[in-house]
């Protein structure tokens, strides 16, 4: 997985409640169980008409933010259904960072596995946070991991909670296999001296 230690920019601003993982990506796009592809069926009820057509009305359509990295959302993001397509469909359109005041457990806990950081910040924070979002192509936010900070673009400066666990495994590219990989050579020479001592196990 790819390391995440400070990544600067543009913030798409979501400002919806209660976005759940099938808004994030709907159902019809869950029958591979491949991480790639699936970036077009992002939000795909909300980007594209009933013509498959895009509507222009929708943040990701908009030429500012058709490149956006960064998601600024409203409360409850990533509720519904435990679908870890849904981190996927983020990072294959482009999105490494989520930011809100809370986050589904399932979902936050999903995104550190697959490289995307989820943050919580407060309500204040999000407000300032998503004005800064809504500066279009101005809107460029820099998130340092290492600091646990985000800068807007006026040179604001905020800062985040994070598990150092969590931080540990983002800022290193550890997925649970990774973590594994971690303790290859222990792993090894336990299975070595298994095969010694317990030739028949």
């Amino acid at each position: 997985m790819q390391k995440f230690d400070v990544l600067t920019g543009v913030a798409a601003p979501l400002p919806i409640i209660n976005i759940d993982t099938d808004m994030i990506i709907p159902k019809q796009y869950l029958k591979t169980i491949k991480r790639t592809g699936l970036g077009k069926g992002l939000f795909s009820e909300m980007r594209y008409k009933q013509d498959g057509s895009e509507n222009p009305d929708f943040v990701l359509n908009k030429d500012a933010y058709r490149k956006a990295e960064i998601l600024v959302a409203g409360d409850n993001f990533g509720c519904g259904s435990s679908r870890e397509h849904a981190p996927w469909a983020l990072l294959d359109f482009g999105i490494r960072c989520v930011i809100s005041t809370s986050f589904a457990d399932i979902f936050y806990n999903n995104c550190f596995k697959n490289g995307v950081l989820p943050i919580v910040v407060s309500p204040e924070d999000l407000k300032k946070l998503m004005d800064d979002a809504e500066r279009g192509a101005n809107a460029t936010l820099t998130v340092d991991l290492v600091s646990q900070t985000i800068k807007g673009p006026d040179g604001g400066s905020i800062s985040f909670e994070m598990d150092a666990f969590k931080k540990h495994c983002m800022l290193n590219g550890l997925d649970d296999i990774g973590l594994t990989l971690e303790k290859a050579s222990s792993i090894t020479s336990f299975e070595q001296k298994t095969a010694t001592s317990r030739p028949w196990a």
